[in-house]
């Protein structure tokens, strides 16, 4: 192939050697043809994907814990031009929240409610603040939950709580997802 690309370089490539370049090329696109044909009808191949009884979807938010509220609220409103919502309590949850409006996603302004907070604790690690957790929809919460538990994911809760859309949602052990703490919400 040198000598090929030395004699194209001195303009010394007749018809010959492009009818050989042509040829070679010829065969490996149908070697590489018959290859990807051969994976594609393979059984074993398919067979290898997982089969879940449930599905992640989209990305629903991304949570950032903030020490100040009104300031975290400012900045996105005031500074960045985002509509952001009003602050909503979840005594349950142990946080104040605040949804900030991204288009193809949201971000969520979590900051403490009340002394055990899970938020209070993870301010006091970050007095700055911080990436708290991912959520991420699912089309099927109880199936993730039975499959998940069966692959020794740890799920922080027993049962689903109710979160701050109204609908189902269990955190997963960041631990057990790379660092992350992961938040699944029944779509």
């Amino acid at each position: 192939m040198a000598a090929s690309l030395g004699r194209a370089a001195a303009g010394n490539v007749g018809p010959a050697s492009c009818r050989a370049g042509r040829a070679g090329l010829l065969a490996r696109l149908q070697t590489s043809a018959l290859t990807i044909r051969t994976l594609s009808s393979s059984n074993s191949f398919s067979q290898n994907i997982p089969n879940c009884l449930w599905k992640l979807g989209r990305l629903n938010h991304v949570a950032i814990a903030v020490p100040d509220l009104e300031k975290a609220q400012s900045l996105y409103k005031d500074v960045l031009g985002a509509e952001v919502s009003e602050t909503v309590a979840l005594p349950e949850h142990g946080v104040y929240t605040v949804f900030v409006e991204l288009g193809n996603t949201k971000l969520e302004l979590l900051h403490p409610l009340g002394d055990k907070s899970p938020i209070a604790s993870f301010l006091q690690k970050n007095k700055t603040g911080g990436m708290h957790h991912i959520c991420i929809e699912v089309d099927d919460i109880k199936a993730a939950m039975t499959e998940l538990k069966k692959k020794k994911i740890r799920i922080l809760s027993e049962e689903p709580k109710i979160g701050a859309h109204g609908k189902p949602v269990i955190f997963l052990h960041p631990k057990d997802c790379h660092g992350v703490l992961v938040e699944l919400e029944q779509a």
